[in-house]
């Protein structure tokens, strides 16, 4: 057998070996906590006995649970590795195992941002509405509002109203807020499908409602990990103390210096309270850094002391003395870029591979000058951005035909029916809407019952029925891969990509089998259609490497969890990182925790650099406070230090840091959902509660767009 504690430090020992109770453990970047999870995990399974299927396991993202399974797996050799998911892909499970005690089909669909953009479209041509009464973004920021704040119980009216009631709901609505919301839940249960904040939700409710679910739930989770515990947010919070009140066997991890969602909900007093909410917890601390060389951390720790509300920790280096981290204040966006390009060119002739290095930077729009620069130099990037993969055309399509073959549902139906082209178009489309909707059945449904019929004569249509009947009444214990190469194959989608030409896309659709791939031989006998398409909605861009051989760009929240040998972290400048959107010092702390985090990504090589001149508006343009935070004994300036440009730096950020107030000092008196009344504008609902701005997003009941209303107006709020 293993021996599971073999090359770990005593804090990961005591990590892997502490079993019972309520356990916390804060891990600093790089002290290789996703280590100690998963011998933790192969502790349980291995020594302790206890059975994979009885462990939860929690990770941030799909693609640190797919690292993590693989990471038990070699360990343990056993294919069964638990629940090792998101709290999202966990109530997926929940939710197909026990949605019938709330009356709700365990076949439902889970919706992603182009599902629910297409619904959107749905309502809009339905309507009459225009983008200029609402954008998609806009509509879909409102409907998630709505559902966490002004109707939180929407749930029991989706679980209630049988389908006909909520359509007359949608029918009688008249403001364009209403129609969306009522319109959007009409759609989601005509589908039966889940967005992913419905998913906690229900599951929460089901648990509320069903003892004997919930006990079952709490029995077999005998123990629980949660990793980037500091990101947790308060709808997790409620579910994990559930989960874990009856074993009580809970083992968080986190960093508290790495705290940087809190804009999403995310609230580190979870993680820094959690000993005074669980009494008797035993905190270990993991600071022992095996990424990073001394230099590095010596820049980070410095950075990070700054901050007042943390806990006193200091990263400890396990790598020999490294280069010098290198910084550069540019003259000019175009100089910084080129002193970037430079460094790189040079670390590639040194034998460095492209894929090796990583430009970091806080917004997405700072990366126009650097591309310019590296595509006159020839040299090849990838930014992490753009279409997220799960998002592209082809496959949305691709998993839209494993959908319909699976659901036979409406959404899927109308991507895919003509694509590639089946003479179904907008006329034939348009009858079987109809017809559907006379009937009460899916437009699928519709199709198969109009195949003889004079509209759809001179169509493909059978073709298509016969595609989704054939693989409709053979998927079932099949893998995955398997009906998705043979979907791409008969249904002449691949073909029709050839015939075009489009190599990217096919090399997309490659990417995507590989993908399939990986997750079969991860999830073992869990991974069939059903599953597969339940989860793969979850899926974001960080969860599908290109394995292109060039530089990444992305920004610092898209590098959480990443590292790499060299980092380049641009745009330092005040008002760009840190932003000038900040007004607190809550959120100057967390943009300097952000900071943190982009640093602690690299492993050898860490270079800084910011750019003089002026910004848009005429305005002198300053380095960063955080690059004045670090200790000048930690950095090595490459060129000559402006020290006149320094201190007048120093004198604006002083400035600036006056008008900064603590968040609770903003005099926020009404939270999202109140009812408020305006001397001006009437009555209206708050949306949302903005302390960065300081300021409330009010809905007015007399006005199309809610407006942003400071906390110094006066408000009073309504009976």
């Amino acid at each position: 057998m293993t021996d599971h504690l073999e090359g770990l430090n005593g804090p990961q020992r005591q990590a892997v070996t502490t079993t019972e109770g309520y356990v916390r453990l804060v891990a600093g970047a790089g002290s290789g906590k996703t280590r100690a999870l998963a011998r933790r995990f192969a502790y349980l399974v291995e020594e302790a006995g206890i059975l994979p299927g009885n462990i939860l396991c929690v990770t941030f993202t799909n693609k640190s649970a797919n690292e993590m399974r693989q990471r038990i797996h070699a360990l343990t050799g056993d294919q069964d590795t638990g629940y090792v998911c998101t709290f999202h892909s966990f109530c997926v499970s929940v939710l197909q195992e026990d949605s019938h005690v709330i009356q709700y089909p365990k076949s439902f669909l889970v919706l992603d941002n182009a599902d629910i953009d297409a619904m959107l479209a749905i309502l809009y041509e339905e309507r009459g509405l225009t983008l200029r009464d609402m954008t998609f973004r806009q509509a879909r920021d409102m409907i998630e509002v709505r559902k966490l704040f002004e109707n939180p119980e929407y749930y029991r009216d989706v679980l209630s109203m049988d389908l006909e009631q909520l359509h007359q709901k949608y029918l009688d609505a008249t403001a364009p807020r209403d129609i969306l919301f009522f319109g959007y839940l009409y759609q989601e249960k005509k589908c039966f499908a889940l967005d992913y904040n419905d998913l906690i939700v229900f599951t929460l409710y089901l648990f509320e409602q069903n003892e004997a679910a919930r006990q079952k739930w709490q029995e077999r989770l005998e123990y629980i990990m949660i990793d980037e515990f500091q990101d947790i947010d308060e709808p997790q919070y409620r579910l994990m103390e559930v989960l874990c009140g009856y074993h009580r066997n809970l083992f968080v991890v986190g960093d508290p210096d790495q705290t940087i969602y809190t804009w999403r909900g995310a609230d580190v007093r979870y993680l820094l309270d959690f000993p005074q909410k669980f009494p008797g917890t035993e905190t270990i601390l993991m600071m022992e850094n095996y990424r990073s060389t001394p230099q590095i951390l010596a820049a980070a720790n410095s950075l990070i002391s700054r901050n007042k509300a943390r806990m006193e920790k200091n990263l400890i280096p396990r790598h020999p003395d490294g280069q010098p981290v290198l910084c550069r204040l540019a003259g000019s966006e175009e100089e910084e870029a080129g002193w970037i390009c430079g460094q790189i060119l040079a670390l590639r002739d040194q034998g460095v591979p492209l894929r090796d290095i990583a430009v970091l930077y806080r917004a997405h729009y700072l990366t126009r000058t650097v591309e310019e620069v590296f595509l006159k130099a020839k040299l090849p990037y990838a930014i992490t951005s753009g279409a997220p993969f799960f998002q592209r055309k082809e496959i949305k399509d691709a998993l839209s035909y494993l959908r319909l073959i699976a659901y036979r549902d409406d959404l899927s139906f109308l991507r895919v029916a003509n694509v590639p082209r089946r003479n179904l178009g907008e006329r034939r489309m348009g009858f079987l809407k109809e017809q559907a909707a006379a009937r009460g059945i899916s437009l699928y449904q519709t199709m198969l019952e109009e195949l003889d019929g004079e509209v759809l004569r001179g169509s493909r249509a059978a073709d298509l029925a016969a595609l989704v009947e054939d693989l409709g009444r053979t998927w079932s214990g099949r893998p995955v891969s398997e009906v998705l190469a043979q979907v791409l194959d008969r249904s002449g989608y691949e073909t029709m990509l050839r015939t075009e030409g489009s190599q990217e896309r096919l090399d997309n659709l490659a990417e995507l089998k590989q993908s399939v791939y990986e997750y079969e031989t991860t999830c073992g006998e869990e991974a069939t259609l059903e599953h597969y398409l339940a989860h793969v909605a979850l899926f974001t861009n960080q969860d599908v490497d290109d394995g292109r051989e060039a530089v990444r760009l992305m920004t610092v929240h898209a590098a959480k969890g990443l590292e790499f040998p060299y980092v380049f972290l641009c745009g330092l400048n005040e008002g760009v990182f840190p932003s000038k959107k900040v007004r607190t010092l809550e959120g100057m702390e967390e943009e300097r925790r952000l900071a943190f985090v982009a640093l602690t990504r690299a492993q050898k090589g860490l270079y800084l650099s910011a750019a003089g001149g002026r910004n848009f508006d005429g305005s002198p343009k300053y380095p960063s406070r955080f690059l004045l935070d670090i200790d000048p004994k930690c950095l090595t300036f490459d060129g000559e230090v402006p020290e006149e440009e320094l201190a007048e730096a120093r004198r604006f950020i002083h400035q600036r840091d006056a008008r900064l107030r603590p968040a609770e000092e903003k005099g926020s008196q009404f939270q999202a959902g109140d009812r408020v009344r305006h001397g001006v504008f009437g009555t209206g609902t708050v949306l949302g509660v903005d302390p960065e701005r300081g300021c409330y997003q009010v809905q007015f009941d007399d006005m199309r767009t809610p407006r942003a209303i400071t906390f110094r107006a006066k408000l009073e709020r309504e009976a």
